[in-house]
């Protein structure tokens, strides 16, 4: 990872140089000789004015692949700087499959040209693709897979092989369906080259092949190839007619997305482009901004509150930020870890409860043991017992609070259609700093002065 890492940034700096050193000869040669993949990941490292410069260096025949390869906010960007024809003369070679996942960006005139030139297989492929929702099996699947009778025999199978010549990447089975294109199930390419070859499909095919329906949401597809070690899986519509095939480098993208969102979404960011236009940075970010405000100011009225108190006793204000950052990090941590149990479907229904309890025992403990902890450190720091019993049991109510609010916040956001993952740390944040402000300053009042 390291070595590739340092690759990436090799590649990175030497196309920095060339465009600095206005070596265009150079740098299109060597943009030539790279995979798509490189050139988009390259694209997305670099400010706007290299960025576009790279772009149009790109070889004519890579621009298509590369658009599938970088994300949504640098495909805009790229597809803007391009003129129309060139664009059609990018895209028009993609697979149906690959074109499902730019499509909705490009302008109408050149998705009316593809349209035109499109066969009629192919569109209805594309259709069938569209119908269904980007994150979904039906949005992701490949449309490539290889399908045969269940009656023919595996010497007909391999000489229908032989003929077609080439089979798509990642092939693992081919996939038994009737005159109806309704799966029955699969068959190996180690059956095809290790059983008799005067024996029929329907003697050797695995007809409890696993299988997705095209609904199915994109983590959930993670989860089955991480659960069965798949390499590859049919795709079914409602009546079981085989649409496609989910493979695992498609799944390799669900991990790599869902990675990069949960990254993100920690910060309150959803900029997956980080040369973003700063105005574009600025107003995304700023919603955020504003929101934490609005969460810092609700905090700052409760200091407000017991202001006659703090001043009053000094020393509330130098452990008031112990009580805050305490219960921020317990909070934290229990709302990280049901944010991932809900990604994986580890958390639902039926174990919340018991999740709960368990994340309110461990509040308890952590409660107690940093309460004794706290408490004798603000006795013996300003020779106040009274003061080291009130921040030990400030920080024991708000531990067990914060284990409460870290493992329902996650629960009611997606109950409520909202993200947890970009949502639950701010409101996470509200509630520990309130929580735990009152909680201390209140008992200070009522027990101190």
């Amino acid at each position: 990872m390291e070595q590739h890492s340092q690759n990436q940034q090799e590649l990175i700096a030497y196309i920095d140089e060339l465009i600095k050193a206005e070596d265009y000869s150079t740098f299109q040669d060597h943009l030539a000789k790279l995979h798509p993949a490189e050139i988009a990941h390259a694209i997305e490292s670099l400010p706007k004015e290299e960025r576009i410069t790279t772009w149009e260096y790109t070889p004519s025949e890579a621009r298509g692949d590369v658009l599938t390869y970088v994300n949504d906010d640098v495909r805009s960007d790229l597809i803007d700087k391009t003129d129309l024809d060139e664009l059609i003369e990018a895209t028009e070679g993609l697979a149906a499959d690959v074109l499902a996942d730019i499509l909705p960006d490009l302008p109408e005139k050149v998705i009316t040209a593809l349209l035109h030139d499109m066969d009629i297989q192919d569109k209805l492929r594309l259709e069938s693709i569209l119908k269904y929702p980007e994150n979904t099996a039906g949005g992701l699947m490949s449309i490539d897979s290889v399908t045969i009778r269940p009656d023919v025999t595996l010497d007909v199978v391999t000489r229908y092989l032989r003929f077609r010549g080439e089979l798509p990447d990642t092939t693992d089975y081919l996939f038994v369906v009737n005159r109806e294109d309704r799966l029955l199930g699969a068959l190996s390419l180690s059956d095809i080259l290790t059983k008799p070859e005067n024996l029929s499909v329907i003697d050797v095919y695995d007809p409890d092949i696993k299988y997705i329906s095209a609904n199915t949401d994109a983590q959930e597809i993670a989860n089955l190839f991480e659960k069965r070690d798949l390499v590859s899986a049919p795709v079914v519509d409602e009546n079981h007619k085989l649409l496609g095939r989910i493979t695992i480098d498609d799944v390799v993208d669900i991990i790599r997305d869902e990675a990069d969102h949960s990254l993100l979404s920690l910060a309150g960011l959803e900029d997956e482009d980080i040369f973003a236009p700063v105005v574009r940075s600025t107003r995304r970010r700023s919603l955020w901004l504003g929101i934490n405000l609005l969460t810092a100011l609700l905090a700052s009225w409760v200091i407000a509150l017991f202001s006659a108190t703090i001043e009053q006793l000094v020393a509330l204000a130098v452990l008031m930020p112990i009580v805050a950052s305490m219960g921020g990090i317990a909070g934290s941590q229990t709302l990280t870890l049901v944010i991932r149990g809900i990604a994986v479907g580890q958390v639902g229904k039926a174990n919340a409860k018991r999740l709960l309890y368990k994340e309110l025992a461990v509040g308890i403990l952590n409660g107690v043991l940093w309460a004794t902890v706290i408490g004798l450190l603000a006795y013996f720091w300003f020779n106040n017992l009274h003061l080291g019993i009130i921040i030990g049991l400030a920080i024991l109510f708000n531990l067990i609070v914060a284990a409460l609010a870290g493992a329902t916040i996650p629960l009611i956001l997606q109950k409520a259609g909202a993200d947890p993952a970009l949502a639950g740390s701010v409101v996470l944040t509200t509630v520990t700093d309130v929580v735990g402000f009152f909680a201390f300053l209140g008992l200070a009042a009522m027990f101190l002065l």
